[in-house]
C-alpha cells in the first residue's frame, strides 16, 4: 500500500476497504513478529519505519520513510517510528480453531479500551471466542490493537454477529445482573454464552427474552450501580478457568 492509501486507515470504512488495519509501536511489533509461529500469513505485513528503527531485526519487509511521513500515517500523537500494515485475512485462522465451545457476546459495545481489555483477558485465560454484534466498535481500530497488546493475534473473533446468529448457534446463555446466582456457582460453567451489554444501556431486555437467558451476578458491596464491562467479562473468565 502506499502512504496515502495508509494515512486512511484510521477510519473504520477504509479498513473494510483494503481489508487492512494499522499496528503501531515496538511491542505491538514485538507481538506481531512472535504471532508468526501460529498465523505464518502474518508474514505479508508491511512494515514502516523511522531512521531510528533503521536496523530493527524483522522478518518482515520493511521500508524506511521519514519522520514527517510517519506522523502522518500513525494514529498516535507522538509516534515512536515503527508500524505495520497488516491483512485482516491473516487473522482468519484463529476461527478455525478446534475445541473452542464457548463464546463471549458482546452487544453493541462502544469503547475502543473497554473492547481492547476484554480481548486481553480472553487472550490470557484461553479458550472462548469473542463475537461481536452488529454496531460494536471495530475491533481493528488502532485504540482497540493497542489497548489489546497484541492479544488481538491470539482470539479468535467475530463481528457482525446477530441476535439470530446466536440463537442457532448456542442454547445455553448467561448474563450478569445485580440479582441472580453467584458466578462463583458451579452451574456458570455450563452455559455455552455468555452475553454483556453497552456499557451505558446493558443487555437489552427483548435479547434476554429472546435467548432465554439465566442471571448470575458478581458479588459486591452494593457501594457502586455496576462494574465496568470489561472488569466484569474479566472475572467471569476467571470464574469459567478450569470449569470448561
Amino acid at each position: 500500500m502506499n502512504l496515502e492509501q495508509i494515512k486512511k486507515l484510521h477510519l473504520k470504512k477504509y479498513r473494510q476497504e483494503f481489508g487492512v488495519f494499522l499496528v503501531e509501536g515496538e511491542h505491538l511489533i514485538l507481538e506481531l513478529q512472535a504471532a508468526l509461529a501460529t498465523l505464518p500469513q502474518l508474514a505479508q505485513a508491511q512494515l514502516l519505519v523511522t531512521e531510528a528503527y533503521r536496523d530493527w531485526q524483522t522478518p518482515l519487509i520493511k521500508t524506511e520513510i521519514s519522520v514527517k511521513q510517519m506522523a502522518q500515517i500513525a494514529d498516535t500523537k507522538t509516534p515512536q517510528g515503527i508500524l505495520a500494515v497488516v491483512a485482516m485475512s491473516a487473522l482468519q485462522p484463529l476461527n478455525q480453531i478446534k475445541g473452542i465451545q464457548k463464546a463471549v457476546y458482546l452487544h453493541e459495545i462502544q469503547d475502543p479500551g473497554n473492547l481492547g481489555t476484554i480481548l486481553r483477558s480472553l487472550a490470557w485465560f484461553g479458550g472462548v471466542k469473542c463475537l461481536l454484534s452488529p454496531g460494536s466498535v471495530d475491533p481493528y481500530n488502532p485504540k482497540v490493537v493497542r489497548a489489546s497488546m497484541g492479544s488481538i493475534f491470539h482470539v479468535p473473533i467475530e463481528q457482525n454477529v446477530s441476535q439470530t446468529d446466536i440463537i442457532e448457534r448456542y442454547s445455553q446463555f448467561a448474563y450478569l445482573d445485580m440479582d441472580g446466582r453467584a458466578i462463583s456457582d458451579p452451574s456458570f460453567a455450563d452455559f455455552d454464552c455468555y452475553v454483556f451489554g453497552n456499557e451505558a444501556r446493558g443487555v437489552p431486555k427483548e435479547l434476554l427474552e429472546l435467548t432465554d437467558s439465566t442471571a448470575f451476578t458478581i458479588p459486591g458491596s452494593g457501594a457502586i450501580e455496576s462494574l465496568n464491562v470489561a472488569t466484569a467479562v474479566s472475572l467471569s473468565l476467571y470464574e469459567l478457568r478450569g470449569r470448561r
